[in-house]
């Protein structure tokens, strides 16, 4: 009798949970949008999720953004203002429901909404959810949803200037709780763009559901203990110290509405296949989607989460903190149920920025001004947000800023993590790196171009040429060619040659140097542990067609050779090679590579050693099990890939063919 009591109670309990549920109507308003340039006259039909760059590319109404040049050509799309509208039905069961909810999870930023032309909410976070009880504007039948994009790049803009002469440096972006990463950056586009991201619905209910106990099982420690040499930095995780292998993840694509499931998928496989074990989602960007977070956990990929701050300071205004705060504690609740995340971190950069970027002399500013920036910003991350975070969420480590020292101080190199740009933005040697290892070293990259294929993807004929203005505008890395020119002419070919090589030859050099780089940089990494107890690769993905320090290539996901280069330094079964033989000192001879096709997959066998096989094939979208690979002589290698191609569709080439041609 008692079991039986017991038993009725829970069944109770579940019914109760479940008729709540049952009563509560969710109503996903996704159908029948349309936009226009605000105070216009013709309506447009609009894609939710989406946004305004897309829907006029869906309309025909602007080229590709991506193609040549077309990123300046789109520039006065931001500084409109644009309207989206809809109509819904309030059915009589949604209008007995005691409460009635209008929920936005995305909203791009600036935004103001009306319901039968009733103003009901204003927004100014994209990161935030947005609620608002429509109950007593609501009718029976059509309703009518307006949702007023304010240009974020002129509100932005004004409050620059309002804040006159008192500058926050280095951008007037640090204004507005936005992607960062929309007003452009070394590797990205500058499209500040407006919209609804995330589909928008509507929720009537009586009683508004409990919230989901948090629980958290896999104990996570980050360890900064004095030590002889300096200060540690590495994760216990249950426990034990674990060695971090992985990239930094910048946003999938320009425009977020694009980056579905099958994106994420393939961008985290990338991250699987190449035995990464941790992701850093950098402070540009923006709080991923759960299914990103969904495919971590399934894939025991940690993540390191940034706060989405990077490389300003902020502003000190009571209104900027609470919405921040707001900000923080609702993405905090909504992410911290994934055992994946293992830390929080405050911002990108500001911290060493601020003493290191020389702000006060390039913006100007005085002691006072310089005092009260830094007090702004030590109120936000050294006191407030860890306040926040541990209201929600107590269980895991958080980080003020990554790094607390500039890759030019002694102290990079022994407390704390590290960003050691000596290699690229220093024009260091790769060999630095024996010297110039940190505890946790959390970014560090080399660039090189895409591949060739997507190179044509975004050029016309005329623009495939070293240098071209086309293509400076895909290499947004600042004096992009003379970096990578000057690591060419080091490593891998007489610099006298590189201004008259064609470009696909050139594209396939700066990928040979990619490759390079990366694996000895990981190699000694790996070597110096456990002093060394981190390595996190700069970057792992792009967000539209570009140069740019990627390990894959914006255009289905490809592999670049820096790809494999990690793929085969991050195993745990073998030694990490290092080569500290530069290929130009390689004494190479005419391979005399040859292959067939035996079903999917290719075998090579070379007369001499080759270096750096590179295979492709025109038209072909998916992955080599290998590429950029050395033969020694006489080797036969296998290779297999994805569905079916023509032996006449197969380039395959090694470094001596790409040197024999430019001599």
């Amino acid at each position: 009798m008692i079991y039986n009591k017991k038993l009725y109670l829970l069944i109770g309990i579940f019914l109760a949970g479940f008729s709540s549920k049952v009563m509560a109507q969710n109503v996903d308003l996704k159908n029948n949008w349309s936009y226009r340039e605000e105070k216009t006259q013709k309506w447009y039909p609009a894609s939710v999720p989406g946004e305004i760059h897309t829907d006029l590319l869906k309309n025909k109404l602007i080229p590709d953004p991506f193609y040549r040049d077309n990123e300046k050509k789109l520039q006065w799309i931001e500084r409109k203002n644009w309207e989206y509208k809809t109509t819904f039905q309030a059915t009589a069961s949604i209008l007995k429901k005691k409460n009635t909810e209008l929920v936005f999870d995305g909203l791009d930023t600036y935004a103001s909404i009306y319901v039968n032309n009733q103003l009901v909410l204003k927004a100014n976070n994209m990161f935030r959810q947005w609620r608002v009880d429509v109950k007593k504007v609501l009718k029976s039948g059509n309703n009518d949803l307006r949702i007023v994009f304010q240009s974020a790049q002129n509100v932005v803009d004004s409050l620059a200037k309002k804040e006159y002469p008192f500058v926050i440096p280095d951008n007037p972006r640090a204004y507005v709780r936005k992607a960062q990463y929309h007003f452009g950056w070394d590797w990205g586009p500058k499209f500040t763009t407006c919209g609804i991201t995330k589909i928008p619905r509507l929720e009537a209910y009586n009683e508004k559901t409990p919230e989901e106990p948090y629980v958290l099982n896999r104990k996570i420690e980050l360890i900064q203990e004095p030590d002889s040499l300096g200060r540690s930095f590495y994760f216990k995780i249950n426990g034990k110290p674990v060695y971090m292998k992985g990239a930094n993840y910048i946003p999938s694509d320009a425009f977020l509405s694009r980056v579905t499931k099958k994106e994420y998928e393939k961008v985290i496989a990338l991250a699987k296949e190449a035995n990464m074990n941790m992701l850093r989602v950098w402070g540009g960007g923006i709080y991923e989607d759960d299914y990103f977070y969904n495919l971590c956990d399934k894939y025991g990929i940690n993540v390191w989460q940034d706060f989405m701050f990077a490389g300003t300071m902020v502003p000190g205004d009571d209104a900027f903190f609470d919405n921040v705060k707001k900000e923080v504690q609702y993405q905090v609740k909504r992410l911290r149920h994934h055992p994946s995340i293992v830390l929080w971190c405050g911002n990108n950069e500001s911290d060493e920025a601020f003493k290191n970027w020389g702000w006060m002399k390039s913006f100007k500013i005085s002691k006072q001004d310089s005092i009260r920036l830094w007090k702004d910003y030590t109120r936000l991350f050294h006191d407030s947000i860890p306040k926040w975070v541990k209201e929600v969420d107590d269980k895991r480590p958080y980080l003020s800023s990554s790094p607390l020292y500039h890759w030019s101080k002694e102290k990079s190199f022994t407390n704390g993590d590290s960003h050691y740009w000596g290699i690229w933005w220093g024009l260091k040697d790769i060999e630095e790196t024996n010297t110039k290892t940190g505890r946790f070293v959390s970014e560090y990259g080399m660039l090189s171009f895409p591949n060739y294929a997507s190179v044509e993807s975004f050029t016309s004929e005329e623009d495939r040429r070293l240098y071209s203005d086309v293509l400076k505008v895909h290499l947004k890395a600042g004096k992009g060619f003379e970096k990578l020119d000057s690591y060419l002419g080091r490593y891998f070919i007489d610099a006298s040659k590189i201004k008259k090589m064609n470009l696909e030859d050139y594209a396939y050099l700066s990928q040979c140097m990619h490759y390079y780089s990366i694996k000895n940089i990981v190699g000694i990494h790996r070597s110096k542990a456990p002093y060394n107890m981190g390595t996190l690769v700069w970057q792992l993905n792009d967000c539209w067609p570009v140069a740019s320090w990627s390990i894959s290539d914006y255009e289905n996901r490809q592999p670049k050779a820096a790809w494999y280069a990690i793929k085969e330094a991050y195993r745990d079964d073998i030694k990490p090679e290092i080569d500290l033989t530069r290929p130009i000192n390689l004494k190479l001879e005419n391979p005399k590579i040859s292959w067939q096709i035996k079903g999917n997959k290719i075998v090579l066998k070379a007369e001499k050693a080759a270096k750096y096989i590179c295979i492709s094939a025109k038209g072909y979208t998916g992955k080599w099990s290998d590429n950029y690979f050395d033969l020694v002589a006489g080797e036969e290698k296998t290779i297999s890939f994805e569905g079916k191609i023509t032996k006449s569709e197969i380039k395959i080439y090694s470094l001596f063919d790409v040197l024999e041609r430019n001599k």
